[in-house]
């Protein structure tokens, strides 16, 4: 039996593998890819996050040598700027999960290859027909559901979201800039925000009901190109990859009772919607979480820490879910860029962060 058996290595696998390590505790952390693939994301990384990673050992610089200061909002032919409270960086996921996972293993994580398919009678099975008993699961498989343990279907909605994500060659870098652009449409939007190999990521949430309109992602972004210009411009400059798409994805959702033995960590504890820009911070945030409340109180830990995330998630979900339903509306657009005002852009960027503790806890880091 593995006393913690972590499955995933993202950034909340990746997390709470340094823990264990540093920690010198036994744990085995299990990822489907031996080099880190990237995973759909919107590659956003806000000044606590980085402060965080730092922490951990993984340097901002490292990640990105280029620093995202202001957002830009555009809704039909109006838009707004404004200075973020704080810099932060865009990363591909591919960057990102490689710099962790290398320091886990560099701290000597135990670190092996395998796809997990389910999780029944304290087993996780895996997709080669083997089986690992867990003590403590810890569970990191980002947006993917493990059988057996899968999120409530309800939480999905009667119109579920859907997020797709393009890539734009590095020209477009010239639009974009050293901001994070939102771009608000009918029920969805993009982000859009420069990475560390020059690319530019290029994420839309879109409710399925306007995919099925559509037809098709390539003819909802024809769409879409068509009737936000601006958007329309990035998208000029798409690469010849392919459209990477995820499924039904359950914005708002969190875990609010927990089960001993089980440690829901990153999207499998509660999902942001991604306007926030606070997804890896929350993942990142649960992972240290987890792994720390274990090595304090065991298996047990498991129920008081699921209770504690799911409170420290309530206001960030809540809030970010306002927005994101204004952001959706063509009504109610116009109230969403009037929220971008420096004053109240510094008051909705702190309250849609989760604290990222010990982060939070050092005086010296007050104002981070």
């Amino acid at each position: 039996m593995i006393p913690a058996l972590i499955l995933g290595g993202g950034p909340a696998g990746a997390s709470a593998a340094i823990v264990f390590a540093q920690a010198r505790a036994p744990h085995l952390l299990v990822e489907r890819a031996a080099t880190p693939g990237d995973a759909l994301c919107g590659g956003f990384l806000s000044w606590r996050t980085l402060a965080t990673l730092e922490q951990l050992g993984v340097v901002g610089e490292t990640l990105n040598r280029d620093v995202v200061s202001e957002v830009r909002l555009f809704a039909g032919d109006q838009s707004a700027r404004a200075a973020l409270p704080q810099p932060g960086r865009g990363v591909s996921r591919r960057q990102l999960d490689t710099l962790l996972m290398r320091r886990a293993r560099t701290l000597g994580a135990a670190i092996e290859t395998g796809t997990a398919r389910e999780y029944a009678e304290d087993a996780v099975r895996f997709a080669d027909g083997s089986e690992i008993p867990s003590g403590s699961l810890f569970l990191a498989t980002g947006k993917h559901d493990l059988r057996g343990l899968a999120r409530p279907a309800e939480a999905r909605g009667t119109d579920p979201a859907l997020g797709l994500r393009v890539r734009l060659e590095p020209a477009a870098r010239r639009l974009v800039g050293p901001a994070i652009e939102l771009h608000l449409f009918d029920r969805g939007y993009a982000g859009l925000v420069a990475q560390e190999d020059g690319t530019v990521n290029l994420c839309l949430a879109v409710h399925r009901s306007r995919l099925a309109e559509a037809g098709n992602p390539e003819r909802l972004l024809l769409a879409l190109a068509a009737e936000s210009p601006r958007l329309g411009e990035r998208l000029s400059y798409r690469t010849a990859g392919a459209i990477d798409a995820v499924a039904n994805v359950p914005y708002g959702w969190r875990a609010t009772r927990g089960v001993p033995g089980l440690f829901r960590m990153g999207d499998q504890a509660g999902v942001i919607p991604s306007l926030a820009g606070e997804g890896i911070g929350i993942a990142v945030a649960s992972g240290l979480r987890a792994a720390r409340a274990y090595l304090d109180g065991g298996d047990a830990a498991a129920v008081d820490y699921q209770r504690a995330l799911a409170a420290s998630l309530r206001r960030p979900l809540a809030i970010a879910g306002l927005i994101r339903s204004a952001a959706e509306r063509p009504r109610l657009s116009g109230l969403a860029l009037s929220l971008l005002r420096p004053t109240l852009l510094d008051l909705l960027a702190r309250l849609t962060r989760i604290n990222h503790t010990p982060v939070d806890a050092d005086p010296a880091a007050a104002d981070i």
